[in-house]
């Protein structure tokens, strides 16, 4: 900005400012009456529907969908991108941090004095990214699928056994998932390290046979399969038998 430009600057914002209003008491006013209303607004809807936020809590079940608030959908999506354990930290704390650093540093390195969006390209670049990016990621995050599934690609070898063993295949890793056998094993990219064995090539490493009798009476602290009902039962086998 020249002298020129700068002095025709500051003649508008004199003439404007002439003829604006202060800022107390109107602007106050305004943001008084606005948060008059936002909470007449909340106190409301809180007598109208209640303070339940959704069903109480049960400890016994294991096919609970956990989801976070929606407005934190983007992160919830970011972590299910991001699977390794080792890289929790990364996905909960590194991407959102620096994110906000690159934004708060926007005006150092964007520092044009246009306002109109298309005479800042970078600044408008940036907000489009932006705010394509978390729609996207808050979009994902609330159609994901829930935890009662195995992200885990079929086997060629089930595939080809026909539709009856990929419904056999689905119903065992459906069950997997539902006992939280998650907490202590490794499957693919999905669960713990331990304390229980990594389980992403244990159909190479142990036959079928030994896999139901470690089923029916297995080490502690892992619980027994042998309750379930037959079908069930012989899906989990034949599920963990194929992970090879």
């Amino acid at each position: 900005m020249n002298q020129q430009e700068k002095e025709e600057y500051l003649r508008e914002y004199a003439v404007l400012k002439a003829k604006g209003k202060p800022f107390f008491p109107y602007a106050v006013a305004k943001d008084a009456g606005m948060a008059c209303l936002v909470m007449a607004v909340i106190i409301g809807l809180s007598l109208l529907f209640g303070d339940e936020i959704g069903s109480k809590a049960n400890p016994a079940s294991t096919s609970y969908d956990a989801r976070p608030d929606w407005y934190f959908f983007f992160l919830f999506e970011v972590l299910r991108v991001i699977k390794s354990p080792s890289l929790v930290p990364l996905a909960t704390i590194g991407v959102p941090t620096l994110g906000m650093i690159f934004l708060f540093l926007l005006p150092f390195y964007d520092r044009g004095p246009e306002r109109r969006p298309e005479h800042r390209p970078i600044a408008t670049i940036t907000a489009i990214f932006v705010i394509g990016a978390m729609a996207f990621l808050t979009y994902k995050g609330a159609t994901a699928g829930t935890p009662d599934a195995l992200e885990i690609a079929t086997p060629k070898a089930v595939i080809a056994g026909g539709p009856a063993a990929v419904a056999t295949w689905n119903e065992g890793r459906l069950v997997v998932a539902q006992s939280g056998c998650e907490a202590c094993h490794t499957i693919g990219d999905n669960g713990n390290s331990g304390p229980g064995p990594n389980l992403t090539h244990i159909g190479s490493r142990i036959p079928r046979e030994g896999i139901a009798r470690t089923l029916v009476d297995p080490t502690q602290p892992m619980p027994p399969f042998k309750n379930l009902p037959a079908k069930k039962f012989n899906a989990v086998v034949s599920f963990i038998s194929q992970l090879k």
